[in-house]
């Protein structure tokens, strides 16, 4: 390499200085680029009267010059070579290839350009840690999420069910790259069971490619129970159905059915199929407290349907309530008429009182106001008053 630059440096000194070399540059860019691709390096003169550029690295060793290669590298190639352009690709790039790198232009004196290449660090896959399965409810717990080899750091989101949720950062440095941690944590409810939470990378480098884990969280937790029925009023020789509805993981199954604190009676006519209790034909000796009772290995839980055979003739065409309404309407009924003839009365009383007043003092009255004001003077006068009942 040595050798090299002194045979560069003799070609230099060799070459005529042209009137127009003082007025030449070399330009370029700098480059960012993620790594594992290709870098295209550029330099360009606008004005060169065949003078030679050359790409050196970092480190100040020669890649190319002009189109003779200098260094034995497979990945550094020629893509274009003239007196006004020398352009390199260099592939497979990785961050060792990070820096600056110069471009000469050999006039006297030697003119440089530098630009700066960035190698992006893509992120690893995340890894999510900590997840139990299963979680009991009620346990508190962390997940972490973890991605190594970003460059910069890359940023971790948090999703449960695609709906965001905020997780704590922490950064730590190792070489050139990072490695990011997020955590989050949980108090296991129910709702959780089944639940998707999702680690997300976000990163400069993976914006086509973005890189993802998700994780199912498993909840066990005890048996809730509610007891629903086909018919609202089961009447005699009616078919009634009463499920018990019972939520647990593990499942509560099988159920058990029982009938004022035992067994069911009559097994022929109450069938017990899984979750559900039916009756083929009603009648009054089924009236009772049922109860449902789930069990799994975190707790049990029961529910009580208190069921009573209505009389399909007592009970007619109008049904339960119609005999309630009809009391309801004649009470409202009687209070209507009782306040109509009370403001009659009311009413009428005013009115006698006005036209007796009247009458008093119409006596050489011009009008009926000059009347009433005589007759209120008669009444003291006279310390006479008139009263309707």
């Amino acid at each position: 390499c040595y050798l090299f630059h002194l045979f560069l440096y003799s070609l230099v000194s060799s070459s005529p200085l042209t009137p127009g070399s003082s007025g030449q540059h070399p330009l370029v860019q700098n480059q960012t680029v993620t790594e594992g691709r290709t870098a295209i390096m550029t330099c360009r003169v606008e004005y060169n009267d065949q003078t030679s550029l050359q790409w050196s690295n970092p480190t100040q060793q020669t890649l190319f010059f002009g189109n003779k290669k200098a260094l034995r590298d497979n990945r550094i190639e020629l893509v274009r070579a003239s007196w006004s352009e020398l352009t390199i690709s260099i592939s497979e790039i990785t961050l060792a290839d990070e820096g600056m790198y110069t471009c000469s232009l050999f006039t006297m004196p030697v003119k440089t350009a530098k630009a700066y290449l960035t190698v992006l660090g893509v992120p690893e896959k995340p890894e999510i840690d900590g997840l139990t399965k299963p979680a009991l409810e009620g346990d508190e717990i962390t997940l972490t999420c973890m991605t190594h080899g970003s460059k910069p750091a890359a940023n971790l989101r948090w999703f449960r069910n695609e709906k965001e949720i905020k997780g704590a950062k922490e950064v730590n440095a190792s070489g050139k790259t990072f490695t990011v941690t997020s955590s989050l944590q949980l108090l296991v409810d129910r709702d959780d069971d089944g639940a998707a939470y999702t680690c997300k990378v976000d990163h400069v480098a993976l914006l086509q490619t973005p890189q993802q884990t998700t994780e199912v969280l498993e909840v066990h937790y005890a048996p809730r129970v509610l007891i629903t029925q086909s018919l609202t009023f089961p009447q005699e020789g009616q078919y009634l159905k009463l499920e018990c509805v019972s939520k647990g993981n593990p499942s509560p199954d099988p159920v058990l059915w029982t009938k004022d604190g035992g067994e069911l009676p009559d097994l022929e006519r109450m069938i017990v199929q899984g979750r559900e209790l039916t009756f083929s034909a009603l009648n009054k000796t089924d009236n009772g407290t049922y109860r449902c009772v789930a069990s799994n290995h975190l707790g049990t839980s029961s529910a009580e349907y208190i069921l009573y055979v209505y009389d399909p003739n007592a009970m007619g065409q109008r049904g339960p309530d119609h005999a309630l309404i009809g009391g309801v309407v004649a009470v409202v009924v009687f209070v209507t008429l009782c306040l109509i003839i009370f403001l009659g009365r009311y009413l009428a009383r005013h009115k006698g009182t006005y036209l007796t007043n009247e009458a008093k003092g119409a006596d050489d009255a011009p009008d009926a106001d000059t009347a009433i004001i005589n007759a209120e003077g008669n009444t003291h006068a006279e310390g006479k008053k008139e009263y309707f009942i």
